[in-house]
C-alpha cells in the first residue's frame, strides 16, 4: 500500500525551491506518484487546470485554421529508424514492444515520442497534388520518453502534450507557420498563464531532431532557472523524402511537401506553479483556475448553517450566472480554518467568507490570494459590491501575475559583455537567470558551457534583443549574434 501523504507546512522556497515544488505540487493535489516508474496521476485539480489550458489553446488553434485528428499510439520501429537525426535524438528514451498476444512481434513497435514518423507515412497517401495542400492538423495525445530522472509534471516518461504536423507547398508557407505556431504560444503564456516567455531560434546543437530550424519559448522561473515551455520546428522535407510525401506542383512538376511539427506538454502545469506560487502554495492565474472563487459558509449551529448555506448557494449561482467559475465549500465535517488553508494551497484567486453577521448585514468577506501593493488582503465589502466587481477584481489579479513576472524576468536577466566561460558561470552562481551575451557561432563554445552547467536556451527574435548588440562570445573573440544562456530544466 502506498505510503500516505501527510500535510505539513511546505519548505520555504528561499531555503529548497526543489523541495517546495516537489512539496506543493503533492499538497495542493495537483498530481501523485503511482506504481509505475517515471509516470504520473494527475489528480482532479492539476487536470483542470490542463483542461482549462488545452480549451484556449484548441481555441487558437482552430481560429488559425487547424483541425484535430488523432494517430496511433504504437510507431513501426522501421518508421523512426528512417530519419537518421531523428532516431539519434530519440534512441535513448524509446520505450519499444517486442511482444503482443502470446507472441513475439516480427517488427517491435515503439510506444511513440512524438508522431511525425507515423503521421507523415497518412500525410504521403492524402496528398496527391498542391491542391490538397496545406494540411493542418492538430492531435491532443500522450507521449512516453524513458526518462531516467523525473519530476511531476516537469519531466515524466508518460506525459500529455498536443502536437501540431503541417504540410505546405513551399519552404516560405512552412516557415511562416512554424512562427505563426510560436505567437500563438507566446501569446498564450502571456494571456492565460501570465508567464512572459523570451521567444528565438534554437541553435543547431539544441535543435529538434531532424529538424531544419526550432523555435522556442522560454521562461524564466522563480529559482532563476529556465523552463522551454513550447517549440515550434521548421522541418523542411526531411520526412517528406523519407516517406515520399510528395505532391504535382502548379507548373506539373512532383515535389516533396514541407513540414512543421510544434507542441507543448503538461510540462507548463509545472511552469505556472514555479512561476506564480508562493510559501503559502500554489497560486493559479484566474483566466486557467478550475474554480475562480470559492465560497466558504460559516456557522456554529444548525439553523445558522441553514442561512449561511443557502446564501454561499445564492451566491455561487449568481456568479455562474455571469460567467464565472465558482463552488462553495459546505463540508460540515472540515473547521473554516482547514478550508482556508486548503483553497490557499490549491491557489483559487478569490475566496469569498459568509458567517450569519455577514448575511445580517448584507456583506461578504473577500479574500484575495494574491495582492497589489498597498492592497486589502481581507475586507468585508457589501454583497452588491462583491457579486459586481469580482469580475473586475479577477482580471486585475490576472494583470498583476504577469506583471510580477515581467518584472521577476527583468530583474533576473543580466546584458552586457561577457568575454569568458568562467565569467558566465560567475554571473549564473550570483543569482543571474537569462544572461545576454554575444556569441560566435562556434559550438564548442556551447560545450565549453556545460562545465558551468549553462545552454545557449535561444538566440533572441528581433524584440528582445539589447539594445546595444554585444560585441565579444562568452567563449572569447568577436561575436557574431546575440543569444540567451541560462541554467534550465
Amino acid at each position: 500500500m502506498a505510503k500516505k501523504t501527510k500535510k505539513k507546512g511546505l519548505t520555504p522556497r528561499c531555503e529548497d525551491f526543489s523541495a517546495w515544488y516537489n512539496e506543493v505540487v503533492l499538497q495542493a493535489e495537483l498530481a501523485d506518484y503511482p506504481p509505475v516508474r517515471g509516470s504520473m496521476v494527475i489528480r482532479p485539480w492539476g487536470y483542470g487546470i490542463w483542461e482549462n489550458m488545452q480549451r484556449a489553446l484548441d481555441d487558437m488553434f482552430k481560429a488559425s485554421g487547424h483541425q484535430n485528428a488523432y494517430f496511433p499510439l504504437l510507431i513501426p520501429m522501421s518508421f523512426i529508424e528512417r530519419e537518421k537525426e531523428h532516431v539519434k535524438g530519440f534512441k535513448p528514451e524509446l520505450a519499444v514492444v517486442t511482444h503482443a498476444g502470446g507472441k513475439e512481434l516480427e517488427e517491435p513497435y515503439v510506444i511513440r515520442p512524438t508522431s511525425e514518423t507515423i503521421i507523415y507515412s497518412m500525410y504521403s497517401k492524402w496528398v496527391q497534388s498542391y491542391r490538397d495542400l496545406p494540411i493542418l492538423l492538430n492531435q491532443w495525445a500522450n507521449v512516453m520518453r524513458w526518462e531516467l530522472r523525473t519530476r511531476l509534471f516537469l519531466r515524466t516518461s508518460e506525459f500529455l502534450w498536443q502536437e501540431g504536423h503541417t504540410a505546405h507547398a513551399s519552404q516560405d508557407e512552412a516557415e511562416e507557420e512554424a512562427r505563426t505556431i510560436l505567437g500563438i504560444y507566446r501569446t498564450f503564456m502571456e494571456d492565460w498563464m501570465a508567464m512572459p516567455p523570451v521567444t528565438g531560434l534554437k541553435t543547431e546543437a539544441e535543435k529538434f531532431a531532424g529538424a531544419v530550424r526550432s523555435y522556442a519559448c522560454e521562461a524564466l522561473m522563480q529559482d532563476g532557472k529556465a523552463l522551454q515551455a513550447g517549440t515550434s520546428h521548421m522541418l523542411g522535407q526531411n520526412f517528406a523524402r523519407q516517406f515520399g510525401l510528395t505532391f504535382q506542383s502548379k507548373e506539373g512538376r512532383e515535389e516533396f511537401a514541407w513540414n512543421t511539427s510544434w507542441g507543448v506538454s503538461t510540462r507548463l502545469v509545472g511552469g505556472l506553479i514555479m512561476t506564480h506560487g508562493d510559501d503559502m502554495g500554489v497560486v493559479v492565474p484566474p483566466k486557467l483556475a478550475p474554480i475562480q472563487v470559492i465560497v466558504v459558509p460559516i456557522a456554529r449551529s444548525d439553523d445558522e448553517w441553514a442561512t449561511v448555506a443557502e446564501k454561499a448557494r445564492q451566491i455561487v449561482n449568481t456568479l455562474r450566472d455571469a460567467g464565472v467559475r465558482a463552488d462553495a465549500d459546505h463540508r460540515r465535517h472540515l473547521s473554516p480554518g482547514a478550508k482556508f488553508f486548503e483553497w490557499e494551497r490549491k491557489g483559487v484567486p478569490l475566496r469569498l467568507e459568509v458567517g450569519p453577521r455577514d448575511v445580517a448585514r448584507g456583506e461578504v468577506v473577500v479574500v484575495r490570494r494574491v495582492t497589489a501593493e498597498g492592497e486589502a488582503r481581507k475586507e468585508a465589502v457589501p454583497e452588491a459590491r462583491a457579486l459586481g466587481e469580482t469580475a473586475g477584481w479577477l482580471k486585475a489579479l490576472q494583470t498583476l501575475l504577469l506583471q510580477g513576472a515581467r518584472a521577476r524576468r527583468e530583474a533576473g536577466t543580466h546584458r552586457g559583455e561577457v568575454s569568458s566561460v568562467e565569467e558566465l558561470g560567475a554571473l549564473l552562481d550570483e543569482g543571474a537567470g537569462f544572461v545576454y551575451s554575444g556569441w560566435s557561432g562556434d559550438p564548442d563554445v556551447e560545450e565549453r558551457a556545460k562545465d558551468v552547467r549553462a545552454t545557449i536556451r535561444l538566440i533572441p527574435d528581433e524584440e528582445f534583443r539589447s539594445a546595444t548588440a554585444p560585441t565579444r562570445c562568452a567563449g572569447g573573440g568577436e561575436a557574431r549574434t546575440e543569444v540567451v544562456w541560462a541554467r534550465a530544466y
